[in-house]
């Protein structure tokens, strides 16, 4: 009770905004970047250190609040109008703006101050983050109502999620194959999510690079997005990184070739269960299963 009547939100409310069913995905980079750091070594699991799992404890709460707390807050007049979000999401009415900010801000300060125990690449990578995290929703930038910079900013903060990770686990030579190979990941799951939302952003005047170039051509644009993630990540997990690109490419073609607006939805919520299940199995690779000549 002491919470709710603080903060002006109860925490299940809180939680909510947070999106649940997207918490791996920021959780998940970050994971990944320490597993590359740590791989290396033997046993890298048994080299995950406190503040490692405190910061991960971040990317999977505090951080999702920062994202879409924010995002809720600046999208209020576009999010009202489209009933995904009431439905499917949080709509986050202008009273409870205020205090979410105040949650927000609660949320992220004390891993502020753990960032003394970081190097200057993680500190950078952090502060990359962060500004990706905001700015893609809120002014004076608000990228993602400037088509193709929505992308990039939207991938941008996961990115820079494992690129932290890597450097708070010790890594010192980042492999840009891979960040290249993360960033068209990334950018290919913004703009599939992207597509659902075509007709609400036309109807609210909002532009991203799906109403830009319009559905099927957002599709093929994640194929080959996708495709080359694929190609780039080879460099690090041979075969298995052309398998696990298959397997996007058959969601993405799938939607293609929907019926209805109703089944391309139907796919869409598949994609947290699939990118859920893609990010545990890569994880493993990198802590576990590398270790086998067989593999």
């Amino acid at each position: 009770m002491a919470v709710h009547v603080r903060f002006g939100l109860p925490l299940e409310r809180v939680v909510r905004i947070s999106r649940p069913r997207f918490w791996a995905y920021e959780a998940g980079t970050f994971a990944i970047g320490v597993m590359l750091a740590l791989r290396p070594l033997d046993y890298p699991l048994l080299h995950v250190t406190p503040l490692m799992l405190v910061f991960l404890f971040y990317f999977i709460f505090p951080a999702n609040l920062l994202i879409y707390g924010v995002n809720d807050i600046y999208d209020y007049e576009t999010d009202r109008l489209n009933p995904k979000k009431a439905e499917y999401e949080a709509l986050v009415l202008p009273h409870e703006h205020r205090p979410l900010l105040q949650w927000i801000a609660v949320c992220t300060f004390p891993f502020l101050l753990l960032l003394v125990y970081a190097s200057q690449q993680a500190i950078l990578a952090f502060a990359v983050f962060l500004f990706c995290a905001i700015f893609y929703s809120a002014w004076p930038i608000r990228a993602k109502v400037r088509p193709v910079l929505d992308t990039v900013f939207s991938a941008g903060h996961y990115v820079a999620t494992g690129v932290f990770g890597y450097y708070l686990a010790g890594g010192s030579e980042v492999n840009w194959l891979i960040v290249l190979a993360g960033m068209f990941w990334s950018m290919a799951m913004h703009a599939y999510s992207a597509v659902p939302d075509i007709e609400a952003d036309k109807t609210s005047g909002i532009a991203t690079v799906a109403t830009l170039l319009g559905e099927r051509p957002t599709l093929f644009f994640c194929l080959a997005l996708y495709l080359t993630a694929a190609a780039l990540a080879m460099s690090q997990l041979g075969a298995l990184a052309g398998v696990l690109g298959m397997i996007y490419a058959g969601l993405v073609i799938a939607s293609i070739f929907a019926r209805t607006p109703e089944d391309l939805f139907r796919y869409y919520t598949y994609f947290p269960l699939l990118n859920l299940a893609v990010g545990f199995f890569i994880f493993l690779t990198l802590s576990v299963l590398m270790r086998y000549s067989w593999f």
